[in-house]
């Protein structure tokens, strides 16, 4: 069994998925103590797994799916000999979307969010492990993104106040939907647009997590 795997395990207990890794170059992703980076993990959800974990030990009080995930994966960086890092540590903000995409077959979509080919836009990132050593990682997978073959894009005809362009996301058209009391669809179900995409359909939010995560967004 490879320290991938382990590590693996380790989070499949809360509901978490490794969603691969790379290794950054030299001097491009700094530890604590100064020292390069030599393998970054990427942490994160898809469908209800995490959402059944998070929901049963919920903490009381602001953001708790942060630090809920704080708490697990710094578990998993003491267990490991890792250092943790986390979307909502900053400034400066660790490029997440970025190393994503180097890790596995994401894609940004026509709404911005990253699609991958199974998980479609029903997934998130929680975390990532840094290490000061270079691990074995397994082979990345190269499927294409799934965008490029979708003719009817109808993710960008969905939306009721038209916030995705295809060039940019009106966040603040969005917002002023969802306090208005129009959108209260939109936020018990989840966004529309990403209702929309046929890819990954499986992996869609039940109500409790779809209205958590609107609710944090509003």
């Amino acid at each position: 069994m490879t320290d991938c795997d382990r590590i693996e395990a380790a989070l499949a207990r809360h509901g978490l998925l490794l969603r691969g890794g790379f290794h950054p170059d030299a001097g491009e992703t700094a530890l604590a103590g100064g020292e390069s980076a030599g393998t970054v993990l990427l942490v994160g959800n898809a469908g209800s797994g995490m959402w059944e974990a998070f929901s049963a030990q919920m903490p009381a009080g602001a953001d708790p799916l942060d630090r809920w995930s704080g708490d697990v994966l710094g578990a998993a960086a003491r267990q490991f000999g890792a250092e943790v890092a986390l979307p909502s540590d900053g400034p400066p903000y660790r490029p997440f979307q970025q190393w994503a995409m180097r890790a596995e077959p994401v894609f940004p979509s026509p709404i911005s969010i990253l699609i991958h080919p199974v998980y479609g836009l029903w997934h998130g990132y929680r975390g990532a492990l840094l290490f000061g050593r270079v691990l074995d990682l397994p082979d990345k997978d190269m499927s294409a993104n799934p965008c490029d073959s979708c003719t009817a894009r109808p993710c960008l005809a969905t939306c009721p106040v038209g916030a995705f362009s295809g060039q940019g996301y009106d966040v603040q058209a969005c917002r002023r939907h969802l306090r208005s009391g129009a959108g209260d669809y939109c936020l018990d179900g989840s966004c529309l647009a990403r209702q929309a995409c046929p890819v990954g359909r499986d992996y869609a939010y039940g109500a409790g997590q779809a209205a958590f995560h609107m609710a944090a967004f509003v």
